[in-house]
């Protein structure tokens, strides 16, 4: 027998099992009004609410849903009910701006565009033929209470759930289309791997638009697990619901432990959560100090994992093990801050220039309206992720450098190539490098080499400006230095790993 896997698979579980127990509590702290904690019952007859008003405005089968907003209940929503009916949901990064998220509901076909209150005038010139605000006028014009959703004809689970755009080596971002299988895979192994069960309870300290939360939103939902949105990350914060909720899990990039590791300095009283929690990391590789300060100033357990936006994105996770509890801090970080063991069901090589290679029922169907970046990507019948490394005796994948032109600063991805075309579009630029540097706090934040043009003296808070104008923030460069010239290769190509060279020399990785 063959059943296939959709996503419509982990709210109908959530709501035969745990229909009258809570699922989830909206973020309180918001411009629109916050849905009401709602049980499994109350999330899958809102989860139905939308996908009938989809049905009402004529969007079908395959059709695009594009959604821009923070962490909130109703995106959570959105997530389940766009490719639970067989439509394909876009969540998109409510930190870019304007012209990219126009980009993107104009590249994916978006029949209809969801936006978060706070975004509603930053983004009004973005259109779809349908647009509504997230909130009251979704309540009350777009979700139907009073009828029932049409049936996916013919659930296919190869059939894309989702479009994610993340940032390239181009300076245009690619649309990774995630199937339902892919989703579903990514979904339970990842449960699997964090023993995610009922009696935990889950905080979304991670934006929900990064690769569907990572599949949490999925995995948790079909498991009965109570969900706490977190609309805005902030340390302080995170302890305080720790402690209100009971979290037991959560996930997120380095620079949101380290905002919890700072707040724990001044939090009055036992940290919330000892022996408790465990939180995932993700995004980059952290210091050995932050990884030792989880376990050691906040007596949280740390988990670490490895994928990509095109691979759903589990690769690899990172556990300590029994054993690694006698260590000493320094050698039991030292062991989590590798990428992990393949997750089950990945198998993992290096190809001979030491690039990670990846095949998995987790990766992508392909990037949409993208043949040719399709076949690169996935030549050879492996996915090819830019990455360097290496696989030690014990199997772990350790993550050494990045192959593609990538700069990943709080678990953001950035494309050095776009924000070098922004500043070379400075008329006082002659030539423009961007590498990414090391950074305690975000990994690696991005420097620009400039070469000023004859007879312009452009400052450093000038290009910086000049980039914060165009891109969304943390896009622009934290530094610029000025050079005389910037080193060519006879065929006129920069050479970034030498310009990277000085600043990453003294660390274990050459990408953060």
């Amino acid at each position: 027998m063959h059943v296939p896997f959709t996503v419509s698979d982990f709210i109908e579980r959530g709501e035969t099992g745990f229909s009258d127990s809570v699922a989830v509590i909206d973020e309180p702290n918001q411009p629109g009004e916050p849905v009401e904690p709602t049980t499994f019952g109350g999330l899958a007859n809102r989860v139905r609410a939308w996908q009938a008003g989809f049905d009402g405005l004529g969007i079908g089968t395959g059709d695009r849903v594009a959604v821009v907003s923070h962490n909130s209940a109703r995106l959570l929503e959105l997530i389940l009910a766009v490719p639970g009916s067989g439509r394909i949901c876009v969540p998109v990064n409510f930190r870019l701006g304007p012209e990219e998220v126009d980009y993107i509901v104009g590249h994916s076909g978006a029949s209809a565009l969801l936006v978060d209150p706070e975004l509603d005038d930053s983004l009004a010139a973005v259109n779809a033929p349908h647009r509504f605000v997230l909130g009251e006028q979704t309540e009350t014009q777009l979700m139907r209470f009073d009828a029932e959703p049409k049936p996916w004809p013919s659930p296919d689970e190869n059939a894309p759930a989702t479009i994610n755009y993340t940032s390239g080596t181009t300076a245009r971002p690619k649309g990774v289309q995630l199937t339902h299988r892919n989703i579903w895979v990514n979904a339970v192994t990842l449960a699997m791997h964090t023993r995610a069960w009922e009696r935990d309870v889950y905080m979304h300290t991670l934006p929900m638009f990064h690769c569907n939360g990572w599949g949490m939103p999925f995995g948790l939902t079909g498991l009965g697990t109570k969900q706490i949105v977190l609309r805005k990350v902030d340390g302080m914060e995170i302890l305080r619901r720790v402690e209100q909720h009971g979290v037991t899990l959560m996930c997120g990039a380095p620079a949101v432990w380290n905002a919890v590791l700072d707040a724990a300095k001044q939090w009055q009283g036992e940290i919330p959560g000892r022996g408790r929690v465990r939180i995932v990391c993700a995004g980059a590789p952290p210091p050995s100090t932050t990884i030792a300060g989880i376990r050691d100033q906040l007596g949280w357990e740390f988990l670490q994992i490895y994928g990509l936006t095109e691979t759903s994105p589990l690769l690899t996770i990172n556990r300590a093990l029994p054993a690694d509890d006698q260590l000493d801090a320094e050698e039991h970080a030292r062991k989590l801050s590798r990428a992990g063991l393949p997750a089950l069901g990945v198998r993992l090589r290096l190809s001979d220039s030491g690039e990670v290679l990846a095949r998995a029922n987790t990766v992508m169907y392909g990037y949409w309206r993208n043949p040719d970046a399709t076949a690169d990507a996935l030549d050879g019948g492996w996915f090819h992720t830019g990455d360097g490394g290496s696989i030690d005796n014990e199997g772990q994948l350790t993550i050494s450098d990045r192959k593609k032109d990538i700069i990943i600063t709080g678990g953001e991805n950035v494309s050095s190539i776009e924000v070098e075309d922004c500043i070379f579009s400075h008329s006082a630029v002659a030539q423009v490098a961007v590498i990414g540097v090391p950074d305690e706090k975000w990994g690696e934040t991005i420097k620009a080499l400039v070469v000023r043009a004859d007879g312009t003296d452009v400052t450093e808070n000038q290009i910086i400006t000049h980039c914060k104008q165009r891109l969304a923030g943390y896009k622009a460069p934290t530094s610029v230095e000025f050079r005389e010239s910037i080193p060519q290769t006879a065929t006129g190509k920069i050479q970034k790993f030498k310009l990277r060279a000085p600043y990453w020399d003294r660390t274990q990785h050459k990408a953060n």
